[in-house]
């Protein structure tokens, strides 16, 4: 049983490192040149945050499967909905950095806010702690979802991509 718990708790991972990988040249040029507010976390702090936030909900997600009794026909409303909101997550990266579109990267976060909130509402009922382990998640979310935003707002000349 433990490679399953291994498994999901690994898997947000995957996607995390591979945007990460895909668009680490432009991370520094980039991203550096954007006008960001006073309150823009620091970019060391992203990938800490993000190991364990996705650690947390990689977990969370094995407690669902697991308190379901693993791929059921009960499962599939609560870890589609994860599902869902963990592809929209690893899709924020490749709009934001690589494509510099950021009314796509606004869009993606804002449909995502909406999938984790249901991901919760629907886990809350099945195990307490899964839901509960997906609050920092949805707390950094929420900063991201602030940060894209004023960002969006804040560099026009950038709203809908590489002008290359």
């Amino acid at each position: 049983m433990w490679a399953y718990t291994v498994g999901f708790t690994v898997l947000p991972h995957v996607g995390g490192f591979l945007g990460w990988f895909i668009n680490r040249k432009e991370t520094p040029v980039w991203y550096e040149k954007l006008k960001k507010p006073s309150w823009c976390p620091p970019r060391r702090m992203f990938p800490v945050a993000w190991t364990v936030l996705y650690t947390g909900m990689g977990y969370a997600s094995y407690l669902i499967w697991n308190d379901l009794g693993g791929c059921s026909s009960k499962a599939i409303i609560p870890l589609g909905l994860y599902g869902a909101q963990l592809a929209l997550n690893w899709a924020w990266p490749p709009f934001f950095f690589g494509a510099h579109n950021l009314k796509m990267a606004l869009i993606d976060i804002l449909c995502l806010d909406s999938l984790a909130i249901g991901t919760v509402c629907s886990w809350y009922h099945i195990n307490k702690v899964a839901a509960l382990l997906m609050v920092p998640y949805l707390g950094w979310l929420a900063m991201a979802t602030c940060l894209t935003i004023r960002i969006w707002k804040d560099n026009p000349e950038q709203k809908t991509g590489k002008s290359e």
